[in-house]
């Protein structure tokens, strides 16, 4: 089949709508189950890119979690701690294979953005992987392959709708790529560019110990990067990306969304939120959004309404602004990547507030002394890659 029929593209009053492959071959694809729309075969594309990449880069099986063509989260299987358990709500029962592990990490992140994802796997979705999936709110997943029992669990999503799609492994796009805009063709050459660990061998700061593992989240943040909508800066740790901005017309704006992402992120593995007495009936979105609130200066007009009592067994103690603070100086060793040149340095003092200790970008700023200067008075290492990752 070289030809699939939409219901409308982005919008429903965009009609006629359609994928194909222009020179008639075969899609490299195939729809299991469910009928994918414009937008879900985009994050799908994308997304499937991604974590492809990673997998090659790292040798771990890897997942994203995606909404709107832009990762909310991705990451690596790193096995979980008993404390990341309980912040990703990981019930006994789930059986914890790695490409299970990754996509909880994956979707863990960022719960908030992840709602109604499209998940992507690096390699077969299994059992384990399909029953966490499905109690949760998300529009399709595409892996290169499926266990029976996967697939007979994903069948049953959203009353039998859930979209599941098959992709083949060896495809390799196109040397070229074009796009149509306002009727106008562009073309250019396929982003085919590889990130290696040679990538960043230009550090150009004091520091220089570079460890395996930060080395590890520095090929993750650039893949990652290369597949969110620029402008954009992903922070990693552990080989999970923890905050990511997308999409911001400002450097410093990146940097300020994935940073407060990141901190929420960690916020969450505070004693007060981890023992916060949630109602056994509460939905996972109004859990997720209850945490959120909480970890926020809103909570205290929450209290304040009396609306605690739709959630919460009991009036929670509220963190203060100040406990906030002190928690998030607990954040450490994180790694902030850049898809182009950092242009000033309050980027790096707004990352140096969140635990990055650990920094790629492409460099060639006229300013990047400056930056440089701040890496080095905040005991940073910087490495310059030489590499813009611009997606639109």
């Amino acid at each position: 089949m070289n030809e699939i029929q939409l219901k409308y593209g982005c919008n429903p009053n965009q009609k006629p709508a359609r994928v194909f492959m222009k020179d008639g071959s075969d899609l490299p694809f195939e729809v299991l189950n469910g009928k994918p729309g414009y937008i879900n075969l985009l994050d799908a594309f994308n997304s499937w890119q991604l974590v492809k990449e990673v997998k090659e880069a790292t040798g771990h099986v890897a997942a994203a979690s995606f909404k709107h063509v832009s990762p909310a989260g991705a990451a690596i299987d790193v096995p979980l701690t008993d404390t990341m358990k309980k912040v990703y709500f990981v019930d006994d029962d789930i059986e914890l294979t790695p490409m299970a592990t990754a996509y909880i990490r994956a979707r863990g992140a960022d719960r908030m953005s992840s709602f109604g994802d499209f998940v992507a796997l690096s390699d077969e979705c299994d059992e384990a992987t399909a029953k966490y999936l499905k109690s949760l709110v998300s529009d399709g997943i595409i892996a290169p392959s499926y266990s029976d029992e996967a697939l007979e669990i994903l069948k049953g999503k959203k009353r039998g709708n859930y979209c599941v799609i098959k992709i083949d492994p060896d495809y390799e796009a196109a040397p070229l790529e074009t796009k149509d805009v306002f009727g106008i063709t562009f073309e250019q050459g396929h982003n085919t560019v590889k990130t290696t660990k040679e990538l960043f061998a230009n550090i150009v700061t004091e520091k220089k110990e570079l460890s395996e593992d930060a080395l590890n989240d520095m090929i993750i943040a650039n893949i990652v990067l290369k597949y969110t909508q620029s402008n954009s800066v992903c922070y990693v740790k552990d080989g999970q990306a923890i905050g990511i901005g997308a999409g911001q017309q400002s450097r410093i704006h990146c940097t300020r969304l994935a940073g407060d992402k990141a901190d929420k992120w960690f916020l969450r593995q505070s004693p007060k939120a981890l023992n916060l007495p949630f109602k056994n009936d509460i939905r996972k979105p109004d859990r997720d959004n209850t945490i959120d609130v909480y970890l926020s200066d809103e909570y205290m007009d929450v209290l304040a309404d009396g609306k605690w009592e739709q959630f919460f067994t009991e009036k929670p103690e509220p963190m203060t602004r100040e406990e906030r603070a002190e928690w998030i100086k607990n954040l450490d060793g994180v790694t902030l990547g850049s898809d182009a040149f950092i242009p000033f340095s309050d980027n790096i003092e707004r990352a140096n507030k969140s635990g990055v200790k650990y920094v790629a970008q492409a460099g060639g700023s006229k300013n990047d002394q400056s930056v440089i200067d701040a890496c080095n008075e905040f005991g940073i290492l910087m490495a310059f890659t030489g590499l813009r990752l611009f997606h639109h």
